[in-house]
């Protein structure tokens, strides 16, 4: 009799084992919270055409299922063509969001919204652009690729790690276009979004600068560099402290 309860004990024993593991392995684990920032909030300076690149990074804020994988990036913005790249970023990426007032019209400001999403979860943050509706055409391409090109020779020279040389192709947009004095415009090549600007005098207060910032890792740029005097041909690039942000 004695043995037929140790039998008995023992089965219920390996019962409720097996019970305690089937529940735990039914137990779905909570997704992974996770943040999100947009660079800038705010861009209030902007003309129909322009390309308007905000930035998009996100971090853990927990563990959970999906800790450290990517979350998925969307955006919208009325009155726009929207573009998203990359379109999925794990923490320590960055995308890129950029939105293209279609139309000059009064002005006024345009807002987009940009969404991430993972396991379910989502995060949603709204950014504002002021339109001007006169003013600030992009007339400045020529020669804000002129001063981009000053730089180059010495950063193949002397960077060779960027990988930036004279066949290296870049896509343009102005920025700040109603600000005078100084002024400010975007290249990006594959790799790298480089910021020019200049200075609207004459030698030798005529300096000329360029930031560099990697596209998919930074959100801030990394280096910086600048002529003294561009009208001066002897001058060469010499290396200065990086902006702080990005010129929008």
């Amino acid at each position: 009799m004695k043995r037929k309860v140790t039998s008995i004990i023992a089965v219920v024993l390996v019962l409720v084992l097996l019970l305690t593991l089937a529940l735990s392995c039914g137990e779905k684990e909570e997704p992974a919270p996770f943040s999100m920032e947009v660079i800038p909030e705010l861009m209030e300076d902007a003309i129909a055409g322009q390309s308007c690149v905000f930035l998009v990074v996100v971090a853990d804020e927990g563990q959970g299922s999906g800790e450290g994988e990517a979350v998925n990036i969307s955006a919208t913005g009325p009155g726009s063509a929207v573009t998203v790249d990359p379109q999925a970023i794990t923490p320590g990426q960055v995308a890129e969001v950029t939105v293209v007032p279609l139309e000059a019209g009064t002005g006024g400001t345009l807002t987009v919204t940009i969404r991430g999403e993972r396991e379910g979860l989502n995060q949603t943050e709204t950014v504002t652009i002021d339109v001007k509706g006169e003013g600030g055409e992009d007339g400045l391409g020529p020669f804000a690729a002129e001063m981009r090109d000053k730089f180059i020779p010495w950063l193949a020279a002397n960077h060779p790690e960027f990988g930036i040389t004279s066949e290296t192709e870049w896509t343009e947009t102005i920025v700040r276009p109603n600000i005078v004095v100084v002024m400010y415009y975007l290249f990006f090549s594959e790799d790298w979004e480089m910021g020019v600007s200049w200075h609207v005098t004459i030698s030798p207060h005529d300096w000329t600068r360029i930031y560099l910032r990697h596209r998919t890792t930074e959100a801030r740029p990394s280096y910086a560099f600048e002529i003294s005097s561009w009208s001066a041909e002897q001058e060469e690039p010499h290396a200065i402290d990086p902006p702080e942000s990005v010129w929008r």
